[in-house]
């Protein structure tokens, strides 16, 4: 990233940080299955083009299980659709258009879709799962956050 980290939110403001971290903590308890959470992460750091969300959230993805081809098709997951379920398909068309949410919102049939595979309960904790890494991505992203040092 040109110009280096521009400053760190945690370490000028811990309850800042703080507040996002309750929003993950939340998600985390949430009942959401890890390796849904994980593609849930990284289909919005890849539209938001959040480097360090990527880098974490595809390690996090592989250690819980899930397979580089997985991750490396999840930009075309319409056109490989026979290697995700039909819940994670609903989750990921509904991540994608509340990522891209000024685009028109979230159609019905993605809503309809969502409401198909998914329970009251589980529709909230997508809801916040998609919107939690939604901030992260966004603060990552401004303030230039530095790549931890790669892992050997």
């Amino acid at each position: 990233m040109s110009g280096g980290q521009r400053l760190s939110v945690g370490q000028i403001d811990p309850a800042a940080q703080g507040a996002v971290l309750g929003m993950e903590k939340y998600v985390r308890s949430s009942g959401l299955e890890p390796k849904l959470r994980e593609l849930i992460k990284i289909r919005a750091s890849q539209i938001n083009g959040c480097a360090f969300c990527l880098d974490m959230h595809t390690r996090d993805a592989a250690k819980g299980g899930e397979t580089l081809r997985r991750m490396s098709i999840l930009p075309g997951w319409r056109e490989a659709s026979s290697l995700f379920d039909e819940r994670e398909q609903a989750a990921l068309a509904l991540t994608e258009q509340m990522t891209l949410i000024s685009q028109g919102g979230v159609s019905e049939e993605v809503w309809q879709q969502v409401r198909t595979h998914f329970d009251d309960k589980e529709i909230v904790a997508l809801l916040m799962a998609i919107s939690t890494i939604n901030v992260w991505n966004r603060l990552a992203v401004t303030t230039h956050q530095d790549l931890p040092e790669e892992e050997q």
